[in-house]
């Protein structure tokens, strides 16, 4: 699969921190099962947590941390096109919160297929984020 390098997601995350007005509080790179990084961001309207796929320029926003995530997507601040503008997909939360047969899906491979059809998830956003082993 392919990788989207950390250190440009971490630039790119203290660029939206200075769009925001805010400060990084951190950035955790992926660890096994889990196929993404965390972030999080603190400014005036409180804390901002984004994910950024470890394997495609993918963000979507969460309102915490959690291992995995089935259907706490929220919709990005207006700050967030700092990450569109240095070459990610911000998701919306209407994206994420699609069920996954209203997703194109006939990139998957029969391996990604199996993986659904263990751990059944019912969103996109479920599918692309996720902690599968």
């Amino acid at each position: 699969m392919p990788s989207i390098d950390p250190r440009a997601c971490r630039a790119t995350w203290h660029a939206a921190a200075r769009a925001a007005g805010g400060r990084v509080e951190d950035f955790v790179e992926q660890e096994y099962p889990q196929n993404f990084h965390s972030a999080s961001i603190s400014n005036r309207n409180g804390t901002h947590v984004a994910l950024f796929h470890a394997h495609y320029p993918l963000v979507s926003f969460v309102g915490d941390r959690r291992y995995w995530y089935t259907d706490e997507f929220q919709e990005p601040p207006a700050w967030a096109t700092v990450l569109i503008g240095a070459g990610f997909v911000v998701l919306s939360a209407a994206q994420l919160l699609s069920p996954l047969e209203e997703s194109d899906t006939s990139a998957l491979s029969k391996a990604e297929w199996r993986q659904i059809k263990h751990w059944r998830p019912q969103s996109l956003g479920a599918t692309l984020f996720n902690s599968w082993d």
